[in-house]
């Protein structure tokens, strides 16, 4: 069964954590970015940074944990993208 939370599921992400998401962002390879809340604003800053100019949603999801369980892994993420 797929998990879904809104309009992400954990089969759709593609990429999970700041490194993965920002070289995914600078290779234009995903539509959305999902972000933590919760997670250190140095982290959301360097996120929001990268998507401006284009064409990346930009989604808050409440806590990291719950982002983490969007993206199918046990731990929290402060970000992940699809």
């Amino acid at each position: 069964m797929q998990k879904t939370y809104g309009k992400a599921s954990f089969e759709a992400m593609k990429c999970v954590g700041l490194k993965q998401v920002l070289k995914a962002i600078e290779a234009n390879e995903v539509t959305r970015v999902y972000i933590g809340k919760d997670a250190e604003q140095h982290v959301l800053d360097r996120i929001i940074s990268a998507c401006e100019g284009k064409e990346i949603e930009i989604v808050e999801v409440d806590t990291m944990k719950k982002l983490g369980e969007m993206s199918g892994i046990e731990i929290g993420a402060a970000t992940a993208a699809e």
